[in-house]
Formats: structure tokens, sequence, C-alpha cells
């Protein structure tokens, strides 16, 4: 058997798939690859939009208070920049919380 060959099993027998087969299951694999990538980016912008929601609370309070409310800016910032960092959404870079 060669490593670069696709199989499959028919009747119990392994089979080598056609080139009409091998070309479905590519286009497939290419399909499922780029699909992956839109999903990663989908649960990253979810975690991102659940962590200004979480903030929303400290930056109503400091605004209350009259309290400086610059780390809470620069935090958010930072969290909407998310989308706009190089290597996203695989690598991504998340603000520290300690600024709040």
């Amino acid at each position: 058997m060669n490593e670069d060959n696709l199989y499959q099993y028919i009747n119990g027998n392994l089979v080598e798939l056609t080139p009409d087969e091998k070309a479905e299951y590519q286009a497939l694999e290419a399909e499922w690859a780029s699909a992956t990538n839109a999903r990663l980016a989908k649960e990253v912008r979810q975690k991102r939009n659940t962590l200004l929601q979480e903030s929303d609370w400290a930056v109503m309070r400091a605004l209350e208070l009259g309290d400086d409310f610059t780390n809470f800016h620069t935090y958010r910032q930072q969290l909407r920049n998310i989308p706009s960092q190089e290597g996203f959404p695989s690598n991504v870079t998340w603000p520290s919380s300690d600024l709040l």
C-alpha cells in the first residue's frame, strides 16, 4: 500500500479509492478545514462578547461612583480589537483582567 493513496473498506476488503472518489474526499476535507477556521472565529468572538458583558457592571459602577475607568476602557478596547489581531482566530492574545 502506498501512503499517498486513499482506501476504504467494502464488504470487509480494503479497496483503493477511485480518482473521482479521491477528488470528492479531498474536496470535503478542504471544506471541513475551511469551516474549522470559521467555527473557531465564532467561538473566540463568543468568548470576547461574554467578557465584554461581564465587565459592563464594572464600568457602570465606576461611572456611578465617579471613579477613573481608564483601565476598564483599555481592557474593553483590547477585547474589541481581538478579531483584528494577527493570527486571529487560532492565535489570540487575551487582555489581562488585572486591568479591572
